[in-house]
């Protein structure tokens, strides 16, 4: 498998019944090698014939579909105009031509179709204030940090008169002020009467926790406010007799990014709100109110599936989705009888599936572009780290695999550090582990303390305690696999993105454990991380304080601290534009580095934040990786640079690419 293939593999998401439970729409992503995009189409399904064909095929992304009520319409969000941000388009479910229905400013970022199909509410900024225009004018432009919001509003566009061929048609309507708070999420009561929505103080992230719970009339009229205090409150969803409002929240715990978000529920006149899911040790996301309960999603360990609780009995229950022990992004027919959502389980690929009569079958197969292609098989596997905490992980193992023999090990490290690895079957992005297991090495993927899956007290261990913990429960996990005899102790590296090139950057000083070390777009020192990210609040959280109030925290659980012992080989690679990890960061650890000696090399991608999501320079990043532990774990010679005429780097030409 080499780097473009894996790249260039398709995978599903977002299924969407319609009413009728009688066809779904769902998202299929491709690599658009000319254009260097990954592109993003819509795809319908009939389910009694079972024929599948393209809803749309552009050269933009189409997205977050959803059905009106009558079943004849398909919205969704499209970037393929020329506006910035993506759009809101209404498509026949039959086909035929789109209607664009915004031009908002900076895009749509959500939006719900009203209960009789006329209209739609739908998120979005709106035009800059003109008071910034006449000051740019007269002053030049400028930015004024923590300052010049504009604010996400609630608007109302009248689909009916669009969609009836009305010249002109009239425009959308907002609902809520341009000078109020920021809104993230809404949902339309039952009646089509009222929209219920979480906003927070300002667009920025690092206002989240400010987010409270409104509603606001579809007439017009003021704002009431529901809930106050004890958040973040967001996610809202009406009951389907319209007299409550369900939505998540911390119910007051002090730090947010780690505690367990409950399913709540308030009046929808206002009143008291109560906790529904206190007995639930895990994040409990809202999904859907039906009349026979309240849907959430949730981790459960290494698997995650759908829970429903009875509002005011508290029972809950896990719902049967058959083998799919691994299942997200639900969709449930008007009638109850079908639920579409995308599923898999160990060693398997993940479809889009349905639930009838009680039976599971894949409407997808996605499997199919693994067909002859060596794939490793991974299995969950558990340690004991320094401190007697209990860890899993998961395990990959070529298919030949010979316990007798020792590996060199591959540790590739998750995000988060609320994440979470599953052993499900996913294509390489960053880390070519299908590559390396094929070149006869072992990977683990280890979830760590603070991972999700393991419930709150789980996730607050590495509080006051990052990088140090985490390390630990790495090492326990090499360690183990060594006594084993598994693995060859001389030939171990370590990898990772975000929060797991944090943990690689721990690795490289902290630790002289591993061979190589492969860093992308991770903190190395927490003060620099701190004054520069766009989620200051996070690090207040972990580490329990500022570092102006506390710099020990700060020292101790930073790896540029330990820089003194590093001798670890280390990759770095991180975007240019990075808000969430500043690649002020990536800077400091690589000097830092080069004045000890020791072998480094930076590379960065121009224009990139926090992710690298075009196909090309997803190639370049796994490529990269490949021949740096290509180089330190198996001998090859280091390239000076890549050389995309190899087979290894080369990116397939657009008519050649036949994923499906």
């Amino acid at each position: 498998m080499q780097p473009a293939q894996m790249v260039a593999m398709a995978s599903v998401a977002n299924p969407r019944l319609s009413p009728d439970g009688r066809r779904l729409v769902h998202e299929q992503t491709r690599a658009d090698w000319q254009a260097n995009r990954i592109i993003t189409d819509l795809w319908i399904v009939d389910l009694a014939s079972g024929q599948t064909r393209p809803l749309t095929r552009g050269k933009g992304s189409a997205g977050e579909a959803a059905w009106s009520a009558d079943g004849r319409w398909i919205a969704y969000m499209s970037d393929a105009g020329e506006k910035d941000g993506r759009q809101l388009v209404v498509l026949p479910a039959e086909g035929g031509e789109p209607v664009t229905l915004t031009s908002a400013p900076s895009g749509v970022t959500a939006f719900r179709w009203s209960p009789d199909g006329k209209s739609i509410a739908y998120l979005a900024a709106g035009e800059r204030p003109a008071r910034l225009t006449v000051r740019d004018k007269a002053l030049g432009g400028f930015r004024i940090v923590r300052g010049d919001h504009v604010p996400v509003q609630v608007w109302l566009a009248d689909v009916s008169a669009a969609l009836s061929g009305a010249n002109p048609a009239p425009p959308p309507r907002a609902l809520t002020p341009a000078d109020g708070p920021s809104v993230t999420s809404l949902d339309f009561a039952p009646d089509g009467q009222r929209i219920a929505f979480a906003a927070q103080a300002t667009p920025e992230l690092a206002t989240g926790e400010t987010s409270e719970i409104y509603t606001v009339a579809v007439a017009g009229g003021p704002v009431q406010q529901l809930t106050r205090g004890g958040g973040p409150n967001t996610q809202p969803l009406w009951s389907p007799d319209g007299s409550w409002i369900a939505f998540a929240t911390v119910d007051g715990a002090r730090n947010s990014f780690f505690a367990n978000h409950r399913l709540a529920r308030v009046p929808a006149t206002g009143g008291a709100m109560s906790v529904l899911t206190t007995g639930f040790d895990e994040d409990a996301n809202p999904v859907a109110w039906h009349a026979d309960g309240l849907y959430f999603s949730a981790r459960a360990g290494t698997q995650a599936g759908l829970w429903r609780i009875a509002p005011d009995s508290g029972a809950i229950s896990r719902v049967d989705l058959g083998p799919a022990s691994i299942a997200t992004g639900f969709s449930r027919s008007a009638d109850g009888s079908a639920l579409a959502f995308v599923g898999s389980a160990a060693n398997q690929v993940p479809e889009i599936m349905l639930v009838t009569g009680g039976q599971t079958r894949s409407l997808t197969h996605m499997a199919d572009q693994w067909q002859g292609r060596p794939r490793s098989q991974r299995e969950v596997i558990s340690w004991t780290s320094a401190d007697g905490t209990r860890i899993e992980g998961i395990l990959q193992k070529p298919a030949d695999y010979d316990p007798a023999r020792r590996y060199p090990l591959m540790v590739i490290i998750h995000g988060g550090p609320t994440g979470i690895d599953l052993p499900d079957v996913r294509p390489d992005r960053y880390y070519p582990a299908e590559w390396f297991v094929a070149r006869g090495a072992l990977v683990l993927r280890p979830n760590y303390r603070g991972s999700a899956g393991y419930g709150a007290k789980f996730r607050a261990l590495n509080y006051r305690n990052l990088g140090l913990g985490d390390h630990q429960d790495v090492i326990a996990g090499v360690d183990m696999l060594v006594r084993q005899g598994h693995v060859d102790p001389a030939r171990v590296a370590s990898m990772g993105w975000s929060q797991g090139g944090y943990i690689s950057a721990f690795n490289t000083t902290y630790s002289t454990r591993f061979k190589a070390v492969s860093v992308g777009a991770g903190i190395s020192d927490w003060l620099t991380y701190y004054a520069n990210t766009d989620i200051t609040p996070f690090t207040r959280q972990y580490l329990g304080a500022t570092p102006w109030r506390d710099p020990d925290i700060y020292r101790r659980t930073s790896p540029i601290t330990y820089v003194n012992k590093a001798q670890t080989p280390t990759l770095i690679q991180h975007g240019s534009n990075d808000a969430r990890v500043p690649i002020a960061n990536a800077y400091e650890l690589r000097l830092a580095l080069e004045d000890r000696g020791v072998p480094v090399k930076m590379v960065v991608y121009d224009g990139f934040g926090h992710a690298i999501n075009k196909p090309r320079q997803m190639v370049a990043v796994l490529a990269e990786n490949m021949a740096w532990f290509g180089h330190h774990i198996w001998g090859d010679p280091l390239p000076a640079d890549l050389d995309p005429g190899l087979p290894a780097y080369a990116t397939p030409e657009p008519d050649k690419d036949k994923t499906p």
